[in-house]
């Protein structure tokens, strides 16, 4: 069961080999510039050096579905279509709020927020328990002083690259704060081998990533030409 596991959401360009639920090789890095469009093919060809298979091994493509970066994601689903259409071989998607918490389940925390920056003071989150189940869904939230606050008698550990806002702006003594956790291709294997294993595929022709919102682009502003 050789899966590739693509991981294009955030600033973290990661991407992974894996045999069952063994990390065979893993690749990424995290940028400000987000460098997908120019890494992540690049770093499928070095996973698959590293793993010391080929193409052609392979059984699934996983993809971190979002939410996250529009562009991102694109990006990520586009080539995960391409190498499933091309080599034959099913696609399997895993929220990436779900890669982002898999380091921290079962550890010394009531509950854990992954909070992913959006525009100013948005942020996409969802609620897990210790045990990783979700018990809020996705939402796009705009944080104030009072968010979360049902969970302030509860240690709370809030993670990603929006919690900094968070820290700034909630009032939760008992919370844990680390920003320098992004989604990774390495925490998908768990949850895409048990759906491999149950079939649980996406139907690659009409899939598309948890964008959550619709894309905002700005305006090109009109220029008069004399």
């Amino acid at each position: 069961m050789k899966i590739l596991h693509l991981e294009s959401s955030s600033k973290n360009c990661s991407v992974a080999i894996s045999d069952g639920t063994e990390l065979l090789c893993l690749c990424e890095e995290v940028s400000e510039n987000y460098k997908q469009s120019e890494s992540l093919h690049q770093f499928v060809e070095w996973a698959l050096e590293g793993a010391e298979i080929k193409l052609q091994d392979l059984d699934a493509v996983c993809l971190g579905k979002g939410p996250g970066s529009y562009t991102g994601l694109r990006i990520g689903a586009a080539s995960a279509k391409g190498f499933c259409f091309g080599l034959n071989i099913p696609l399997i998607s895993v929220d990436s709020m779900d890669s982002m918490i898999e380091p921290f389940v079962n550890q010394d925390f009531d509950f854990i927020i992954p909070l992913i920056d959006a525009r100013r003071m948005e942020v996409y989150t969802s609620v897990y328990n210790k045990n990783g189940e979700v018990i809020s869904p996705t939402e796009a939230l705009v944080l104030d002083e009072n968010s979360f606050e049902k969970y302030a008698k509860n240690k709370v550990l809030f993670i990603g690259d929006g919690a900094k806002k968070a820290k700034e702006i909630l009032k939760i003594q008992s919370a844990e704060f680390n920003e320098n956790v992004y989604p990774s291709a390495q925490y998908l294997i768990k949850k895409a081998a048990e759906k491999f294993i149950k079939n649980e595929f996406e139907d690659i022709a009409y899939f598309e990533p948890f964008y959550l919102k619709d894309f905002q682009g700005i305006k090109a502003k009109k220029r008069k030409i004399n």
